[in-house]
């Protein structure tokens, strides 16, 4: 079960169900589009990666039937990994307290068991799940960034147009 989390197909439909959510509670399009943009960049550096590398599965009794791609880096880690630090990410905003560290705890914790569940099913070396944690966290990193870049340069475009407003008069 672990393992089929960070699936392509589950990434998505819960990325879409969650975007779609924050975009209708907060009517704020760049944060909906935190954790899609965190995946998309994900996907590209884990195809680009996987073709240079183009590493074999570990030579071990696998649990899982193989996927037709390499082993590094991991895509099930490197997706959920993506979309739930994204979603870390975004929980900090949240206001009652034990929302928020609940939220948190367990956004964490989901792409740490889907690492255990590919190891443990024997789909991934150690440096395969290491590699993918990397390029999740930076994607996710850098769509956060890019939202609370524009977050303060959109406040900072209101704050002078309220200054030179309060000036004509």
């Amino acid at each position: 079960m672990w393992s089929q989390i960070g699936n392509t197909a589950a990434v998505i439909g819960v990325c879409i169900v969650v975007s779609s959510l924050l975009l209708w509670r907060t009517r704020d399009l760049r944060l909906a589009l935190v954790p899609p943009i965190a995946i998309a960049m994900q996907g590209l550096i884990f195809l680009i990666a996987a073709r240079v590398v183009d590493r074999d599965r570990p030579p071990v009794e696998k649990l899982d039937a193989s996927p037709p791609t390499a082993s590094f880096p991991s895509g099930h880690v490197g997706a959920s990994t993506g979309l739930y630090l994204a979603f870390t990410l975004l929980a900090l905003g949240i206001e009652r307290a034990w929302l928020r560290w609940t939220t948190v705890i367990l956004c964490l914790a989901m792409p740490l068991l889907v690492a255990f569940a590919r190891l443990y099913r024997g789909m991934h070396h150690l440096t395969d799940i290491g590699a993918a944690v990397i390029n999740g966290a930076i994607c996710a990193l850098l769509a956060y960034g890019w939202y609370r870049h524009c977050t303060r340069r959109r406040r900072g475009v209101r704050a002078a147009s309220a200054r030179s407003a309060g000036h004509t008069g």
